[in-house]
């Protein structure tokens, strides 16, 4: 099948070619349609096996669709699911699209391909300048607030760590969610509102923004650069992506982001970090808590 005349779906195909179908396809349908995903790792004979139809109808299926057979079939199946679409709402959707992607070359080199090919787009994609609008916030805040949920509360926490033991007043906010609202009510027009959100903004995620925004709290927002949108806008924000669909979407973009953000605000805060981390070294050295951690 030539891919420039491919349809987008599975059901665009049923639709073309419904008149040539036979029982036994359609048996085959309903078992890919049922899971697509898992459709997507599987080969005819396995399919053709749930179905429970003569192994070569898979065979005859794909080229009723119009496919040279059911390998060319597959690979229109995994092409669907790595490239995108509503499918990719599904977390289960997408740990099976990385492993499809992972099956030619290897899955520990499928996912280091992904992570040093994110790392590139984030170097050609932020710049110093970037970086440095949110060093010189967090530099002149009086109190820094940061809010990430899911896989990047854990990240929330890694920069609330770093910012307290460089001299700075931080909360994670994630840890607050018990006390969110008196957290939220101490916001001065002096504070610093850090926001980390991927795919999509959680509605607390919007709600943080709102009241920071009515309280002419300086805003910050790491994001993806396609999948989140903050009303209003952040006053800074690191449009970044963690990885195009069907690859593993990064952890370490953000948190190479944030890493740099730290490092540059220990360049401008004339040796306000260095001397925290410094006290804060000794302080745990000298300390019999250090044999408890």
């Amino acid at each position: 099948m030539d891919r420039q005349d491919a349809p987008l779906a599975l059901s665009d195909l049923i639709s073309r070619n419904s008149a040539r179908l036979t029982d036994a396809d359609t048996r085959l349908l309903d078992v890919l349609i049922q899971d697509p995903i898992r459709a997507a790792m599987e080969n005819g004979k396995d399919v053709s096996f749930r179905a429970g139809v003569h192994p070569a109808s898979a065979v005859r299926l794909a080229r009723r669709l119009g496919f040279k057979g059911y390998p060319e079939f597959r690979t229109f199946l995994q092409s669907s699911l790595t490239e995108g679409g509503n499918d990719f709402e599904s977390p289960a959707a997408r740990m099976a699209a990385r492993l499809v992607k992972a099956e030619d070359n290897g899955l520990l080199a499928s996912v280091l391909d992904s992570e040093i090919a994110a790392l590139q787009q984030a170097k050609n994609s932020v710049s110093d300048a970037d970086i440095r609008a949110f060093s010189e916030s967090l530099r002149d805040s009086r109190k820094i607030f940061i809010f990430g949920r899911g896989h990047f509360s854990a990240l929330s926490a890694l920069i609330a760590l770093r910012l307290n033991r460089s001299g700075y007043e931080a909360v994670d906010l994630a840890t607050q969610m018990h006390q969110l609202p008196e957290a939220l009510s101490t916001l001065t027009p002096g504070d610093v509102v850090w926001l980390l959100a991927f795919r999509k903004a959680p509605p607390l995620l919007q709600e943080v923004r709102d009241i920071a925004a009515s309280r002419g709290v300086k805003t910050l927002a790491v994001t993806d650069v396609g999948g989140t949108r903050i009303d209003p806008a952040p006053d800074h924000q690191i449009l970044v992506s963690r990885g195009e669909p069907g690859e593993s979407q990064s952890l370490v973009v953000p948190m190479t982001i944030a890493n740099a953000v730290i490092l540059d605000l220990a360049a401008i805060d004339n040796g306000r970090s260095i001397k925290a981390l410094s006290e804060f070294r000794s302080f745990r050295a000298s300390s019999r808590l250090s044999t408890r951690v």
